[in-house]
Protein backbone atom coordinates (compact mmCIF):
# COMPACT_ATOMS: atom_id res chain seq x y z
CA UNK A 1 0.00 0.00 0.00
CA UNK A 2 1.40 3.42 -0.96
CA UNK A 3 0.45 7.06 -0.82
CA UNK A 4 -2.11 8.59 1.54
CA UNK A 5 -3.88 5.29 2.20
CA UNK A 6 -0.64 3.77 3.45
CA UNK A 7 -0.10 6.65 5.85
CA UNK A 8 -3.66 6.28 7.15
CA UNK A 9 -3.03 2.59 7.83
CA UNK A 10 0.21 3.27 9.62
CA UNK A 11 -1.37 6.15 11.53
CA UNK A 12 -4.07 3.82 12.86
CA UNK A 13 -1.35 1.43 13.94
CA UNK A 14 0.25 4.12 16.08
CA UNK A 15 -3.01 5.62 17.38
CA UNK A 16 -2.90 5.32 21.16
CA UNK A 17 -6.47 6.51 21.75
CA UNK A 18 -8.02 3.01 21.79
CA UNK A 19 -5.33 1.95 24.23
CA UNK A 20 -5.86 5.06 26.34
CA UNK A 21 -9.61 4.43 26.42
CA UNK A 22 -9.27 0.96 27.96
CA UNK A 23 -6.45 1.99 30.31
CA UNK A 24 -8.62 4.90 31.43
CA UNK A 25 -11.54 2.59 32.17
CA UNK A 26 -9.29 0.18 34.05
CA UNK A 27 -7.84 3.04 36.08
CA UNK A 28 -11.31 4.34 36.95
CA UNK A 29 -12.28 0.82 38.01
CA UNK A 30 -9.23 0.72 40.27
CA UNK A 31 -10.44 3.92 41.89
CA UNK A 32 -13.83 2.38 42.60
CA UNK A 33 -12.10 -0.59 44.23
CA UNK A 34 -10.41 1.80 46.68
CA UNK A 35 -13.77 2.20 48.37
CA UNK A 36 -13.34 -1.25 49.94
CA UNK A 37 -10.26 -0.36 52.04
CA UNK A 38 -11.85 3.03 52.69
CA UNK A 39 -14.86 1.29 54.23
CA UNK A 40 -12.54 -1.03 56.18
CA UNK A 41 -10.71 1.90 57.80
CA UNK A 42 -13.98 3.73 58.38
CA UNK A 43 -15.48 0.77 60.23
CA UNK A 44 -12.26 0.37 62.23
CA UNK A 45 -12.41 4.05 63.23
CA UNK A 46 -9.11 4.83 61.52
CA UNK A 47 -8.70 8.30 59.99
CA UNK A 48 -6.83 6.77 57.07
CA UNK A 49 -10.19 6.24 55.34
CA UNK A 50 -10.03 9.84 54.14
CA UNK A 51 -6.85 9.04 52.20
CA UNK A 52 -8.60 6.25 50.32
CA UNK A 53 -11.53 8.53 49.57
CA UNK A 54 -9.21 11.19 48.16
CA UNK A 55 -7.23 8.62 46.19
CA UNK A 56 -10.43 7.09 44.83
CA UNK A 57 -11.74 10.46 43.67
CA UNK A 58 -8.46 11.34 41.96
CA UNK A 59 -8.13 7.92 40.32
CA UNK A 60 -11.72 7.78 39.07
CA UNK A 61 -11.58 11.35 37.74
CA UNK A 62 -8.24 10.94 35.96
CA UNK A 63 -9.16 7.53 34.59
CA UNK A 64 -12.55 8.80 33.46
CA UNK A 65 -11.07 11.87 31.81
CA UNK A 66 -8.51 9.76 29.94
CA UNK A 67 -11.29 7.45 28.72
CA UNK A 68 -13.47 10.39 27.61
CA UNK A 69 -10.54 12.10 25.89
CA UNK A 70 -9.76 8.92 23.94
CA UNK A 71 -13.37 7.98 23.19
CA UNK A 72 -13.29 9.51 19.71
CA UNK A 73 -10.59 7.04 18.75
CA UNK A 74 -12.75 4.01 19.48
CA UNK A 75 -13.80 3.14 15.97
CA UNK A 76 -12.77 -0.50 15.57
CA UNK A 77 -10.64 -3.27 16.94
CA UNK A 78 -7.10 -3.02 18.20
CA UNK A 79 -4.14 -3.81 16.00
CA UNK A 80 -1.54 -6.29 17.21
CA UNK A 81 0.72 -3.38 18.15
CA UNK A 82 -2.04 -1.70 20.14
CA UNK A 83 -2.80 -4.92 22.01
CA UNK A 84 0.77 -5.12 23.23
CA UNK A 85 0.74 -1.41 24.08
CA UNK A 86 -2.42 -2.03 26.12
CA UNK A 87 -0.82 -4.86 28.09
CA UNK A 88 2.32 -2.95 29.01
CA UNK A 89 0.45 0.32 29.47
CA UNK A 90 -1.99 -1.18 31.97
CA UNK A 91 0.81 -2.68 34.05
CA UNK A 92 2.75 0.59 34.12
CA UNK A 93 -0.09 3.07 34.68
CA UNK A 94 -2.31 1.27 37.19
CA UNK A 95 0.38 0.79 39.87
CA UNK A 96 1.05 4.53 39.71
CA UNK A 97 -2.51 5.17 40.89
CA UNK A 98 -2.45 2.15 43.18
CA UNK A 99 0.48 3.82 44.99
CA UNK A 100 -1.52 6.94 45.92
CA UNK A 101 -2.90 5.61 49.23
CA UNK A 102 0.61 4.60 50.30
CA UNK A 103 1.98 8.06 49.59
CA UNK A 104 -0.90 10.21 50.85
CA UNK A 105 -1.64 8.15 53.97
CA UNK A 106 -0.13 5.27 55.93
CA UNK A 107 2.73 4.56 55.77
CA UNK A 108 3.38 7.93 54.09
CA UNK A 109 6.23 6.88 51.80
CA UNK A 110 7.75 8.68 48.83
CA UNK A 111 6.88 8.10 45.19
CA UNK A 112 9.54 5.47 44.53
CA UNK A 113 8.59 3.37 47.57
CA UNK A 114 4.88 3.74 46.88
CA UNK A 115 5.28 2.74 43.24
CA UNK A 116 7.57 -0.14 44.23
CA UNK A 117 4.97 -1.51 46.65
CA UNK A 118 2.09 -1.13 44.20
CA UNK A 119 4.09 -2.66 41.35
CA UNK A 120 5.21 -5.52 43.56
CA UNK A 121 1.58 -6.07 44.42
CA UNK A 122 0.16 -5.98 40.92
CA UNK A 123 2.93 -8.14 39.48
CA UNK A 124 2.38 -10.55 42.42
CA UNK A 125 6.09 -10.30 43.26
CA UNK A 126 5.55 -9.82 46.98
CA UNK A 127 8.74 -7.87 47.67
CA UNK A 128 7.97 -5.07 50.13
CA UNK A 129 9.54 -1.84 51.35
CA UNK A 130 7.13 -1.60 54.29
CA UNK A 131 8.02 -2.48 57.87
CA UNK A 132 5.71 -2.45 60.86
CA UNK A 133 2.88 -4.24 59.05
CA UNK A 134 1.35 -5.44 62.32
CA UNK A 135 0.57 -1.83 63.31
CA UNK A 136 -0.60 -0.53 59.93
CA UNK A 137 -4.22 0.56 59.32
CA UNK A 138 -6.37 -2.36 58.13
CA UNK A 139 -7.32 -0.47 54.98
CA UNK A 140 -3.67 -0.23 53.91
CA UNK A 141 -3.15 -3.96 54.48
CA UNK A 142 -6.32 -4.82 52.58
CA UNK A 143 -5.30 -2.56 49.68
CA UNK A 144 -1.96 -4.36 49.35
CA UNK A 145 -3.81 -7.68 49.23
CA UNK A 146 -6.35 -6.44 46.70
CA UNK A 147 -3.57 -5.21 44.42
CA UNK A 148 -2.09 -8.70 44.42
CA UNK A 149 -5.44 -10.34 43.87
CA UNK A 150 -6.00 -8.09 40.85
CA UNK A 151 -2.55 -8.94 39.56
CA UNK A 152 -3.13 -12.67 39.75
CA UNK A 153 -5.86 -12.99 37.14
CA UNK A 154 -8.07 -10.05 37.88
CA UNK A 155 -6.60 -7.54 35.45
CA UNK A 156 -6.94 -9.98 32.58
CA UNK A 157 -10.55 -10.60 33.51
CA UNK A 158 -11.40 -6.93 34.02
CA UNK A 159 -9.74 -5.99 30.74
CA UNK A 160 -11.74 -8.62 28.91
CA UNK A 161 -14.92 -6.93 30.12
CA UNK A 162 -14.00 -3.91 28.03
CA UNK A 163 -12.46 -5.72 25.06
CA UNK A 164 -15.80 -6.60 23.41
CA UNK A 165 -16.54 -2.88 23.31
CA UNK A 166 -13.35 -2.45 21.32
CA UNK A 167 -14.15 -5.46 19.10
CA UNK A 168 -10.82 -6.94 20.16
CA UNK A 169 -10.11 -10.62 19.80
CA UNK A 170 -9.90 -11.84 23.36
CA UNK A 171 -7.47 -14.61 22.46
CA UNK A 172 -5.15 -11.97 21.06
CA UNK A 173 -5.13 -10.21 24.42
CA UNK A 174 -4.51 -13.50 26.24
CA UNK A 175 -1.45 -14.05 24.07
CA UNK A 176 -0.11 -10.55 24.74
CA UNK A 177 -0.42 -11.31 28.49
CA UNK A 178 1.62 -14.47 28.09
CA UNK A 179 -1.40 -16.46 29.23
CA UNK A 180 -1.67 -20.01 27.90
CA UNK A 181 -5.22 -21.20 27.24
CA UNK A 182 -3.96 -24.74 26.64
CA UNK A 183 -5.68 -25.45 23.39
CA UNK A 184 -8.70 -23.14 23.80
CA UNK A 185 -10.66 -25.36 26.16
CA UNK A 186 -13.65 -23.09 25.65
CA UNK A 187 -14.57 -21.68 22.24
CA UNK A 188 -14.40 -17.98 23.07
CA UNK A 189 -12.25 -15.73 25.23
CA UNK A 190 -15.38 -14.41 26.95
CA UNK A 191 -16.30 -17.97 27.95
CA UNK A 192 -12.77 -18.48 29.29
CA UNK A 193 -12.87 -15.25 31.27
CA UNK A 194 -16.23 -16.12 32.86
CA UNK A 195 -15.03 -19.57 33.81
CA UNK A 196 -11.80 -18.14 35.24
CA UNK A 197 -13.80 -15.69 37.34
CA UNK A 198 -15.75 -18.55 38.85
CA UNK A 199 -12.61 -20.60 39.57
CA UNK A 200 -10.69 -17.61 40.97
CA UNK A 201 -13.52 -16.54 43.24
CA UNK A 202 -14.23 -20.09 44.39
CA UNK A 203 -10.58 -20.73 45.32
CA UNK A 204 -10.32 -17.37 47.10
CA UNK A 205 -13.50 -17.95 49.10
CA UNK A 206 -12.42 -21.49 50.00
CA UNK A 207 -9.00 -20.24 51.13
CA UNK A 208 -10.57 -17.56 53.34
CA UNK A 209 -12.86 -20.10 55.01
CA UNK A 210 -10.03 -22.60 55.53
CA UNK A 211 -7.72 -20.00 57.08
CA UNK A 212 -10.49 -18.74 59.39
CA UNK A 213 -11.38 -22.27 60.52
CA UNK A 214 -7.70 -22.95 61.28
CA UNK A 215 -7.41 -20.01 63.66
CA UNK A 216 -6.76 -16.84 61.67
CA UNK A 217 -8.92 -13.81 62.35
CA UNK A 218 -11.45 -13.09 59.64
CA UNK A 219 -9.40 -10.09 58.50
CA UNK A 220 -6.15 -12.07 58.30
CA UNK A 221 -7.95 -14.96 56.59
CA UNK A 222 -9.39 -12.70 53.88
CA UNK A 223 -6.08 -10.96 53.23
CA UNK A 224 -4.08 -14.16 53.04
CA UNK A 225 -6.71 -15.80 50.85
CA UNK A 226 -6.38 -12.92 48.38
CA UNK A 227 -2.59 -13.14 48.29
CA UNK A 228 -2.32 -16.94 48.38
CA UNK A 229 -4.56 -17.61 45.40
CA UNK A 230 -2.83 -14.80 43.51
CA UNK A 231 0.53 -16.37 44.50
CA UNK A 232 1.49 -12.89 45.64
CA UNK A 233 2.85 -13.28 49.16
CA UNK A 234 1.92 -10.03 50.90
CA UNK A 235 1.07 -10.69 54.55
CA UNK A 236 -0.52 -8.72 57.36
CA UNK A 237 2.49 -9.36 59.61
CA UNK A 238 6.20 -8.67 59.31
CA UNK A 239 6.73 -12.31 60.32
CA UNK A 240 4.58 -13.56 57.43
CA UNK A 241 3.43 -17.13 58.16
CA UNK A 242 5.80 -17.49 61.10
CA UNK A 243 3.16 -15.40 62.90
CA UNK A 244 0.61 -18.20 62.51
CA UNK A 245 0.49 -21.81 63.64
CA UNK A 246 1.14 -25.10 61.91
CA UNK A 247 -2.43 -25.48 60.62
CA UNK A 248 -2.47 -22.34 58.43
CA UNK A 249 1.02 -23.19 57.16
CA UNK A 250 0.03 -26.65 55.95
CA UNK A 251 -3.17 -25.23 54.46
CA UNK A 252 -1.15 -22.57 52.64
CA UNK A 253 1.07 -25.27 51.12
CA UNK A 254 -1.96 -26.99 49.59
CA UNK A 255 -3.54 -23.73 48.45
CA UNK A 256 -0.31 -22.46 46.89
CA UNK A 257 0.09 -25.71 44.96
CA UNK A 258 -3.51 -25.49 43.75
CA UNK A 259 -2.87 -21.91 42.62
CA UNK A 260 0.24 -23.04 40.76
CA UNK A 261 -1.69 -25.51 38.60
CA UNK A 262 -3.23 -24.54 35.22
CA UNK A 263 -6.56 -22.86 35.96
CA UNK A 264 -7.89 -24.12 32.66
CA UNK A 265 -7.77 -27.62 34.12
CA UNK A 266 -10.17 -26.46 36.83
CA UNK A 267 -12.48 -25.17 34.11
CA UNK A 268 -12.41 -28.62 32.53
CA UNK A 269 -13.07 -30.13 35.95
CA UNK A 270 -16.12 -27.87 36.34
CA UNK A 271 -17.34 -29.13 32.98
CA UNK A 272 -17.16 -32.72 34.21
CA UNK A 273 -13.80 -33.71 32.74
CA UNK A 274 -11.50 -35.02 35.48
CA UNK A 275 -8.86 -36.81 33.41
CA UNK A 276 -6.98 -33.74 32.02
CA UNK A 277 -6.14 -32.58 35.55
CA UNK A 278 -4.42 -35.85 36.42
CA UNK A 279 -3.04 -36.63 32.97
CA UNK A 280 -1.31 -33.27 32.49
CA UNK A 281 2.43 -33.98 32.20
CA UNK A 282 3.17 -30.46 33.40
CA UNK A 283 1.25 -30.97 36.65
CA UNK A 284 2.97 -34.28 37.30
CA UNK A 285 6.41 -32.74 36.76
CA UNK A 286 5.53 -29.76 38.96
CA UNK A 287 4.51 -31.96 41.89
CA UNK A 288 7.46 -34.28 41.37
CA UNK A 289 9.98 -31.43 41.35
CA UNK A 290 8.47 -29.95 44.51
CA UNK A 291 8.98 -33.34 46.13
CA UNK A 292 12.61 -33.53 45.00
CA UNK A 293 13.45 -30.01 46.21
CA UNK A 294 11.70 -30.49 49.54
CA UNK A 295 13.49 -33.78 50.08
CA UNK A 296 16.89 -32.20 49.46
CA UNK A 297 16.27 -29.29 51.81
CA UNK A 298 14.77 -31.52 54.50
CA UNK A 299 17.64 -34.02 54.36
CA UNK A 300 20.18 -31.20 54.66
CA UNK A 301 18.40 -29.63 57.63
CA UNK A 302 18.05 -32.90 59.49
CA UNK A 303 21.72 -33.70 58.88
CA UNK A 304 23.08 -30.29 59.90
CA UNK A 305 20.80 -29.18 62.75
CA UNK A 306 18.93 -30.54 65.73
CA UNK A 307 15.55 -29.19 64.61
CA UNK A 308 12.54 -31.41 65.28
CA UNK A 309 11.31 -33.59 62.44
CA UNK A 310 7.79 -32.13 62.20
CA UNK A 311 9.07 -28.54 62.23
CA UNK A 312 11.76 -29.38 59.68
CA UNK A 313 9.20 -31.01 57.39
CA UNK A 314 6.75 -28.12 57.72
CA UNK A 315 9.31 -25.34 57.20
CA UNK A 316 11.11 -27.12 54.35
CA UNK A 317 7.89 -27.93 52.51
CA UNK A 318 6.40 -24.47 53.04
CA UNK A 319 9.44 -22.50 51.90
CA UNK A 320 10.09 -24.70 48.87
CA UNK A 321 6.46 -24.49 47.73
CA UNK A 322 6.20 -20.75 48.32
CA UNK A 323 9.16 -20.13 45.99
CA UNK A 324 8.24 -22.78 43.42
CA UNK A 325 4.87 -21.07 43.02
CA UNK A 326 6.35 -17.58 43.27
CA UNK A 327 4.15 -16.71 46.25
CA UNK A 328 6.96 -15.46 48.45
CA UNK A 329 5.61 -16.05 51.94
CA UNK A 330 8.11 -17.08 54.59
CA UNK A 331 7.79 -19.16 57.73
CA UNK A 332 11.47 -19.21 58.70
CA UNK A 333 14.80 -17.55 57.95
CA UNK A 334 15.94 -19.71 55.03
CA UNK A 335 19.27 -17.88 54.80
CA UNK A 336 20.19 -19.18 58.27
CA UNK A 337 19.82 -22.80 57.10
CA UNK A 338 22.98 -22.64 54.99
CA UNK A 339 24.02 -22.04 51.39
CA UNK A 340 22.67 -25.33 50.02
CA UNK A 341 18.99 -24.73 50.98
CA UNK A 342 19.25 -21.19 49.61
CA UNK A 343 20.57 -22.57 46.32
CA UNK A 344 17.70 -25.07 46.12
CA UNK A 345 14.98 -22.46 46.74
CA UNK A 346 16.60 -20.04 44.28
CA UNK A 347 16.55 -22.75 41.61
CA UNK A 348 12.92 -23.44 42.52
CA UNK A 349 12.15 -19.77 41.92
CA UNK A 350 13.78 -19.97 38.50
CA UNK A 351 11.49 -22.86 37.56
CA UNK A 352 8.14 -21.42 38.64
CA UNK A 353 4.70 -22.95 38.52
CA UNK A 354 2.61 -24.22 35.60
CA UNK A 355 1.49 -22.17 32.62
CA UNK A 356 -2.05 -20.75 32.83
CA UNK A 357 -1.69 -20.39 36.61
CA UNK A 358 -1.24 -17.27 38.73
CA UNK A 359 2.46 -18.16 39.14
CA UNK A 360 5.26 -16.41 37.27
CA UNK A 361 8.90 -17.16 36.31
CA UNK A 362 9.89 -19.41 33.37
CA UNK A 363 7.22 -22.08 34.05
CA UNK A 364 7.39 -25.88 34.13
CA UNK A 365 6.11 -26.34 30.56
CA UNK A 366 9.09 -24.53 29.06
CA UNK A 367 11.53 -26.67 31.03
CA UNK A 368 9.82 -29.80 29.78
CA UNK A 369 10.12 -28.58 26.18
CA UNK A 370 13.76 -27.66 26.69
CA UNK A 371 14.54 -31.07 28.20
CA UNK A 372 12.96 -32.85 25.22
CA UNK A 373 14.86 -30.61 22.80
CA UNK A 374 18.15 -31.45 24.54
CA UNK A 375 17.33 -35.17 24.44
CA UNK A 376 16.65 -34.94 20.71
CA UNK A 377 19.95 -33.15 20.12
CA UNK A 378 21.78 -35.91 22.00
CA UNK A 379 20.01 -38.53 19.88
CA UNK A 380 21.06 -36.63 16.75
CA UNK A 381 24.69 -36.71 17.89
CA UNK A 382 24.49 -40.47 18.34
CA UNK A 383 22.74 -41.01 14.98
CA UNK A 384 23.50 -38.09 12.61
CA UNK A 385 21.35 -39.56 9.84
CA UNK A 386 18.36 -39.97 12.10
CA UNK A 387 15.27 -37.88 11.32
CA UNK A 388 13.54 -37.23 14.61
CA UNK A 389 10.55 -35.31 15.86
CA UNK A 390 10.57 -33.63 19.26
CA UNK A 391 7.55 -34.76 21.24
CA UNK A 392 6.08 -33.89 24.61
CA UNK A 393 3.69 -36.35 26.23
CA UNK A 394 3.39 -38.12 22.88
CA UNK A 395 2.44 -35.00 20.94
CA UNK A 396 4.80 -33.48 18.33
CA UNK A 397 6.13 -30.00 19.05
CA UNK A 398 6.32 -27.50 16.24
CA UNK A 399 9.49 -25.60 15.47
CA UNK A 400 7.78 -22.36 16.50
CA UNK A 401 7.14 -23.72 20.00
CA UNK A 402 10.71 -24.93 20.40
CA UNK A 403 12.26 -21.72 19.08
CA UNK A 404 10.03 -19.56 21.31
CA UNK A 405 11.10 -21.58 24.37
CA UNK A 406 14.78 -21.29 23.48
CA UNK A 407 14.40 -17.55 22.91
CA UNK A 408 12.58 -17.17 26.24
CA UNK A 409 15.31 -19.02 28.14
CA UNK A 410 18.07 -17.06 26.46
CA UNK A 411 16.39 -13.71 26.97
CA UNK A 412 15.51 -14.54 30.57
CA UNK A 413 19.06 -15.46 31.54
CA UNK A 414 20.60 -12.50 29.70
CA UNK A 415 18.13 -10.05 31.25
CA UNK A 416 18.70 -11.55 34.69
CA UNK A 417 22.46 -11.15 34.28
CA UNK A 418 22.21 -7.56 33.10
CA UNK A 419 19.83 -6.69 35.93
CA UNK A 420 22.14 -8.28 38.53
CA UNK A 421 25.11 -6.28 37.22
CA UNK A 422 23.14 -3.02 37.21
CA UNK A 423 21.93 -3.66 40.76
CA UNK A 424 25.49 -4.29 41.94
CA UNK A 425 26.47 -0.95 40.39
CA UNK A 426 24.01 0.78 42.73
CA UNK A 427 26.19 -0.30 45.65
CA UNK A 428 24.45 -3.53 46.66
CA UNK A 429 26.61 -6.44 47.81
CA UNK A 430 27.00 -9.16 45.16
CA UNK A 431 24.75 -11.74 46.83
CA UNK A 432 22.09 -9.12 47.46
CA UNK A 433 22.26 -7.88 43.86
CA UNK A 434 21.98 -11.38 42.39
CA UNK A 435 19.04 -12.46 44.56
CA UNK A 436 17.30 -9.10 44.11
CA UNK A 437 17.52 -9.51 40.33
CA UNK A 438 16.22 -13.05 40.77
CA UNK A 439 13.29 -12.04 42.96
CA UNK A 440 12.32 -9.25 40.57
CA UNK A 441 12.40 -11.03 37.25
CA UNK A 442 11.00 -14.29 38.68
CA UNK A 443 8.36 -12.35 40.70
CA UNK A 444 9.03 -14.45 43.79
CA UNK A 445 9.41 -11.92 46.63
CA UNK A 446 12.36 -12.53 48.98
CA UNK A 447 16.05 -11.79 48.55
CA UNK A 448 19.11 -12.76 50.57
CA UNK A 449 21.98 -10.50 51.57
CA UNK A 450 23.25 -8.02 54.15
CA UNK A 451 21.19 -5.10 52.83
CA UNK A 452 17.89 -6.96 53.13
CA UNK A 453 16.14 -6.00 56.37
CA UNK A 454 15.46 -8.45 59.20
CA UNK A 455 11.82 -8.71 58.09
CA UNK A 456 12.83 -9.26 54.45
CA UNK A 457 11.94 -5.68 53.46
CA UNK A 458 13.81 -3.67 50.82
CA UNK A 459 13.34 -0.31 52.55
CA UNK A 460 17.10 0.34 52.92
CA UNK A 461 17.81 -0.12 49.20
CA UNK A 462 18.78 3.00 47.21
CA UNK A 463 16.06 4.41 44.96
CA UNK A 464 18.07 3.48 41.87
CA UNK A 465 18.03 -0.17 42.94
CA UNK A 466 14.29 -0.05 43.62
CA UNK A 467 13.61 1.40 40.17
CA UNK A 468 15.67 -1.34 38.55
CA UNK A 469 13.71 -3.93 40.51
CA UNK A 470 10.45 -2.33 39.36
CA UNK A 471 11.63 -2.74 35.77
CA UNK A 472 12.50 -6.36 36.48
CA UNK A 473 9.05 -7.00 37.98
CA UNK A 474 7.28 -5.70 34.87
CA UNK A 475 9.54 -7.64 32.50
CA UNK A 476 9.11 -10.83 34.50
CA UNK A 477 5.35 -10.55 34.92
CA UNK A 478 4.78 -9.94 31.22
CA UNK A 479 7.38 -12.55 30.25
CA UNK A 480 9.90 -10.18 28.69
CA UNK A 481 8.97 -10.31 25.01
CA UNK A 482 5.62 -8.56 25.51
CA UNK A 483 7.50 -5.49 26.75
CA UNK A 484 10.74 -5.71 24.78
CA UNK A 485 8.95 -6.16 21.45
CA UNK A 486 7.68 -2.58 21.77
CA UNK A 487 11.26 -1.35 21.34
CA UNK A 488 11.93 -3.17 18.08
CA UNK A 489 11.56 -1.41 14.72
CA UNK A 490 10.41 -4.52 12.87
CA UNK A 491 7.44 -4.95 15.24
CA UNK A 492 6.15 -1.48 14.39
CA UNK A 493 6.72 -2.05 10.69
CA UNK A 494 4.67 -5.29 10.74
Amino acid sequence: MTGAAGWVCRGAMYDIRPVGYIVGLLTASLGVLMLLPMATDLVAGNDNWLVFLESAIVTVLVGGLIAVACLNGVTGGLSLQQSYMLTTGAWVVMPAFGALPFMLGAPGVGWVDGYFEAMSGMTTTGATVFVGLDAMPPGTLLWRSLLQWLGGLGIIIVALIFLPVMKVGGMQYFRSEGFDTLGKVLPRALDISKALVEVYLALTLAAAVIYAVLGMTVFDAVNHALTTIATGGFSTSDQSFAHFGAGPSYAAVVLMILSGLPFIRYVQLMNGSLRPLFADIQIRAFLRWIGYATGLVLAYRLATSDVGVELAVRESLFNVVTLFTGTGYSSADVASWGDFPVLVVVLAGFVGACTASTGCSIKVFRYLVLIEAIKEQIRQLRSPNRVGQIRLDGRPLGEDVISSVVVMFTLFIVTFGILAVLLSMTGLETRTAITSAWTSICNVGPAYGPEVGPTGAFDTFPDSAKMLMILGMVLGRLELLTVLVLFTRRFWQG
